[in-house]
């Protein structure tokens, strides 16, 4: 039958007993087994399926996977502390924005390509290749003697984390049922978590040991080991068909969407960040991204016999507000991960004690990722989860806009952050199980590529949008209150720069200052809740569709 989106979708058969012989009732009986082996290989549709594994070899090979994806999110929060001494030890200050960037955009640029180059390579070989880069980048970032080449390095490590990231989701959701799916995802959100958690930690202990160089290095033959245990456990097959693979890549799809994700992001991180918003490299790079988004929808639309990413499967209901809703909800949560440890450090806490109080957010992730996969496995159903976990993640937003002052006391920010943490690992896992359940088996990698490009360009965007709220208001309202002072634009000036500079103003100055910073914080914090509330509204559009108890959907 088909939907009203479009799309092919088939009539659930009656439901058959995990125990029992698959299709026994719905294929053609041969008398010699092939309708037996037919279902254990390939879906309704025919596509290749992976055999179901027991619960023993399914550890074994996430848990190959989640080593590499535990070392990626350690190494995309470990430059966190050590920005500083790299920068300092090739005495360059530019830098210091580059090495956040240059991975994130590598990162960006990759994730949405894996699905389809993963679905013609194979998942092994993906992982391989990701493994491969990832520890290459980390070898040179520690080898590095040059400033440029430690940005190569962050960029080729980049392409490997993006690469970790994208591909363990794909792997799991071809060795998982739906049904089961999301207490899976679950598991691998507690070790990106972790890894995340632990980053900045870890880099400022290595530093301060054996220096910044030792913090990449050391990583290395972890990466080597995760890679040589792909090898040996993940087996997916692939979908062969009659032309030759380095035939059905995409190349005109990947180059147009790896030059507009590269050239958005490029745009919006040194927008304001690097050089002003009116510099060519901003005006030049973001009209140039939306030309070639143009001319990558055409080309997967029209041109493509094996699209990047199906742009059509983006018209069906529940695929476009899974879409939005993550990127709505990480551009809200991103502004809030970024500008909280501003609002505590304006309370007067070190940087230190203000990034532990996002301690709360990452536990939060967890259980709301985990607690939501038992849930649906529980009940078969995603909907009305999806329904909660948005209304907490609006109701954190909601508390820290209207109660965070100045005088806030210590124990509620851990309470909301606990919460907002709860919403976001929850949406993650429920709207991954909407996708991947709103389309046949064949396009669940690619329309899960489609979805980090939706979360990666939203954390960018949503950091870009609260910076434009905090430094406009916070610039307004300095110049209300103090611009007919003595010395104001240079005072003012150094404060919107840094908030250490608060410390040394004089005592006239000091508390006034301090509630400008809040009442920009205040705007951030409206506004965010804003984005999440739309995005909220948006996830209701999801139906409710089947989270099948086994492989082949039946």
């Amino acid at each position: 039958m088909s939907d009203e989106d479009g799309l092919t979708r088939y009539e659930t058969p009656p439901a058959v007993d995990e125990q029992s012989p698959l299709l026994s009732k719905h294929l053609p009986n041969t008398g010699n087994g092939a309708a037996e082996q037919q279902a254990d290989d390939q879906d309704v549709h025919g596509t290749p399926i992976a055999k179901e594994p027991s619960t023993k070899e399914l550890v074994i090979t996430l848990c190959s996977i989640w080593v590499g994806v535990f070392l990626a999110a350690l190494d995309s929060t470990v430059i966190a502390t050590l920005s500083a001494p790299i920068s300092t030890s090739f005495n360059s200050f530019t830098l210091l924005s580059w090495l956040a960037s240059a991975y994130l955009i590598a990162n960006a640029a990759l994730q949405p390509l894996a699905g389809r180059l993963t679905d013609i390579f194979s998942r092994r070989a993906g992982l391989i290749f990701s493994n491969i880069f990832f520890a290459a980048g980390n070898l040179i970032c520690g080898l590095a003697k040059s400033e440029w080449v430690i940005i190569l390095g962050r960029i080729v490590a980049g392409m490997g984390g993006g690469g970790l990231f994208a591909i363990s989701t794909f792997v799991a959701s071809d060795l998982v049922p739906l049904r089961k799916r999301g207490l899976w995802q679950g598991f691998g959100n507690i070790c990106f978590g972790l890894g995340s958690g632990l980053g900045g930690v870890f880099g400022g202990w290595i530093n301060d040991v054996w220096g910044w160089r030792t913090a990449f290095l050391v990583q290395v033959p972890f990466v080597v080991v995760s890679g040589i245990l792909v090898c040996f456990t993940v087996h997916i097959p692939v979908k062969e068909k009659n032309v030759s693979r380095i035939k059905r890549v995409d190349f005109l799809g990947a180059f147009t969407l790896v030059v507009t994700l590269v050239l958005l992001l490029l745009g919006l991180n040194s927008g304001g960040n690097v050089v002003p918003w009116t510099h060519p490299l901003v005006l030049t790079s973001l009209p140039l991204s939306a030309v070639f988004l143009l001319i990558f929808i055409y080309v997967e639309d029209k041109i493509a016999s094996e699209p990047i990413i199906p742009v059509r499967l983006l018209l069906n209901r529940t695929v476009a507000s899974a879409c939005l809703t993550n990127w709505f909800t990480t551009m809200s949560v991103f502004a809030l991960l970024y500008y909280g440890p501003i609002y505590f450090q304006v309370r007067g806490l070190s940087t230190t004690g203000a990034g532990a109080r996002l301690i709360p957010q990452s536990v939060g992730a967890a259980v709301g990722s985990l607690g939501s996969g038992l849930i649906m496995r529980a009940t078969g159903r995603y909907w009305l989860l999806n329904a909660i976990t948005e209304g907490i993640l609006v109701l954190s937003f909601a508390l820290v806009a209207a109660t965070f002052d100045l005088n806030t006391p210590a124990v509620p920010p851990f309470i909301y952050f606990f919460l907002g943490g709860l919403g976001y690992g929850g949406m993650l896992t429920v709207t991954l199980l909407a996708l991947i359940s709103a389309v046949d088996h064949e396009h669940q990698a690619v329309i899960t590529s489609a979805s980090y490009a939706f979360r990666s360009t939203g954390s960018t965007i949503g950091i870009t949008i609260a910076s434009a709220v905090f430094q406009n208001v916070l610039k307004r309202e300095l110049w209300e209150r103090f611009g007919s002072r003595k010395d104001a634009a240079e005072i003012i000036g150094r404060v919107r720069d840094s908030l250490d500079e608060v410390k040394h103003l004089p005592p006239e100055w000091k508390l006034g200052v301090l509630e400008t910073y809040m009442d920009a914080l205040r705007a951030v914090w409206w506004t965010m809740l804003g984005i999440s509330l739309l995005g909220a509204l948006i996830s209701l559009l999801m139906r409710e569709h089947v989270l099948h108890k086994n492989l082949a959907r039946r």
